[in-house]
């Protein structure tokens, strides 16, 4: 089984994407508070500890605990096994049919019906490697493989966060007046039913200026929606522990940028009979860039080379052109009317882009007007 999961990690290569170029920091955390947080991790990058394994339909998921989510690979580097799984989490129901993050997945359980938010999540994978059981309770070990833990008494040491007050944790427990969040490096984990108060200090959950103080608790963990919690017993003031301070992960490369294309033309293509007088307007699926538009339009009579000047049997069809931004239209305007009964071409050439950079694919269209 471990031989057929690294053979299927090293063919199973896609493009990478992010919603963008901005930074975001890394959160350990589980499957299961994925799927019970979606709309909090939606487009996160996230640590997972779990297990390589092939679903009952073929595709590669990973299982942490109880739950598992399916992969989108973007490194062949890894094993079967228990692993640590770096990648961006994706709610495919809150994106728009087609979006090109999830251009690479193929296993929405019905092509035809776009999933409603939170109905099926992915995890767009940036690396894979191998990872050990966790032995010794930490911060990090809790928020990573809660399962490992539950109804034991630990001890950890972390950084006092208040009530939540930096959002690293999707919700609160609601277990005390007094429940406030610990974190280490990436990884953050509830404490409950202990007030933040001890020898020398008094801490308030919802003053941010008491945040930074560093704490040893102990008490019993507990897994409730997702949500990992200690149910506290002892407090006391600690040092902070000689580990890794958390970092940002690399951002992934961009979205491959949407092609632009034309939607709608009038006339249309091979329409017969469009007066002499009348103008040619074509418009776009996306915003134009007005700048690529210069001399990337071509318009002449058919029979005649487009890209070359008109000889004297055959003159030249004078035009003028304007861009709408509004309605993403541009709009031919002839100079004269062109000479009647005869067939016009009209040819947008490589090189017009959208606003943000992307192509738009090269169109032609050819009409006849009348008398």
């Amino acid at each position: 089984m471990k031989r057929r999961l690294v053979a299927t990690l090293a063919a199973l290569l896609v493009a990478s994407s992010s919603a963008g170029t901005q930074t975001a920091v890394r959160r350990s955390t589980t499957v299961a508070a994925i799927y019970q947080f979606p709309s909090y991790f939606h487009l996160q990058n996230v640590l997972l500890h779990g297990e390589l394994v092939e679903s009952s339909n073929a595709r590669l998921v990973l299982r942490g605990g109880e739950r598992e989510i399916p992969l989108i690979l973007t490194d062949s580097k890894g094993s079967g096994g228990f692993v640590e799984v770096r990648g961006q989490v994706i709610d495919i129901g809150r994106l728009e049919p087609g979006d090109p993050r999830v251009r690479a997945y193929t296993g929405l359980p019905d092509p035809e019906r776009w999933p409603r938010p939170g109905e099926e999540l992915v995890l767009n994978v940036s690396s894979v490697t191998d990872a050990q059981l966790a032995t010794t309770a930490s911060v990090r070990a809790l928020a990573l493989q809660p399962w490992r833990f539950e109804g034991q008494n630990v001890t950890i040491v972390g950084e006092f966060r208040g009530r939540n007050l930096f959002g690293d944790q999707p919700s609160a427990p609601g277990k005390s007046r007094y429940d406030f969040v610990l974190r280490s490096a990436d990884a953050a984990v509830w404490v409950t039913d202990l007030r933040p108060r001890g020898r020398g200090f008094d801490l308030s959950v919802e003053a941010r200026v008491d945040t930074g103080r560093w704490l040893q608790v102990s008490g019993t963990v507990s897994l409730d929606r997702g949500l990992v919690a200690i149910s506290g017993a002892t407090i006391a003031t600690a040092t902070p522990p000689q580990e890794p301070a958390a970092d940002d992960d690399t951002p992934a490369p961009p979205p491959p940028l949407e092609p632009g294309e034309v939607v709608f033309s009038s006339p249309t293509e091979g329409e017969t009979g469009v007066p002499q007088s009348g103008n040619v307007r074509v418009q776009f699926s996306r915003g134009l860039d007005p700048v690529s538009l210069s001399d990337r339009i071509r318009v002449g009579y058919v029979g005649a080379n487009v890209q070359q000047p008109a000889t004297p049997e055959q003159p030249p069809l004078q035009f003028t052109y304007s861009y709408d931004a509004a309605t993403r239209a541009v709009e031919i305007r002839f100079t004269r009317p062109p000479e009647p009964y005869r067939t016009i071409r009209v040819d947008l050439l490589e090189g017009i882009r959208t606003f943000d950079g992307a192509p738009v694919r090269p169109w032609m269209l050819t009409f006849s007007v009348g008398g």
